[in-house]
């Protein structure tokens, strides 16, 4: 459900909209606002909107983060609001993230450094809502600059430029594909999971 003429109506309060405006002008890296939770996704949603340049929502969890991204996206168009995920693991533990994390991940920093204005899915970003956890997790630099493996029904392609492809996105070859982030050759045909 749009409620983007709510959004309207909210920001003509006139504390909420000299904060925006002064977060909006970019002389500020931060702006610090006291207010009711509720009133959260609103103020988000206006600074995106009136800065023009993506912004950076922070919540305590990962839970927080899925409910402010689900209310922006109600209040701004929904491809422009995505999240960015923390790993599930422990900087201790001997375990490597999810596959299915470490992709939403870098759609993220792909979308944030070469965004595609014709195609919605890797268009522009308004707003990028992260949990703490996955703010502090270390990253290595130019992620966003990965060329993701891009194939469309009906394409032809050079499958040695597929597998090189593959292999530098951290695919694992394997003989049988099981699990995510595995790809198989068989003759002329690829399997990727």
């Amino acid at each position: 459900m749009s409620l983007h003429g709510l959004l309207d109506a909210v920001v003509k309060d006139a504390a909420l909209a000299e904060a925006i405006s002064a977060a909006a002008d970019g002389n500020r890296m931060h702006v610090d606002l006291v207010g009711p939770p509720a009133a959260r996704p609103f103020t988000v949603a206006a600074l995106a909107r009136e800065s023009g340049r993506p912004v950076l929502a922070v919540t305590a969890t990962g839970r927080e983060a899925e409910d402010l991204a689900a209310a922006l996206r109600s209040l701004l168009p929904s491809e422009g609001v995505v999240e960015y995920p923390s790993w599930e693991t422990l900087p201790h533990e001997r375990l490597s993230p999810r596959s299915d994390t470490v992709g939403r991940r870098l759609a993220v920093l792909r979308r944030l450094a070469h965004p595609r204005p014709d195609d919605p899915e890797t268009g522009p970003v308004s707003v990028v809502v992260a949990p703490i956890r996955s703010v502090l997790q270390p990253q290595v630099k130019g992620l966003g600059d990965l060329e993701p493996v891009a194939l469309r029904t009906g394409q032809t392609a050079d499958l040695n430029q597929i597998v090189e492809a593959l292999a530098a996105a951290a695919y694992a070859r394997v003989e049988l594909v099981e699990k995510r982030g595995e790809f198989a050759v068989r003759g002329g045909i690829l399997d990727v999971f």
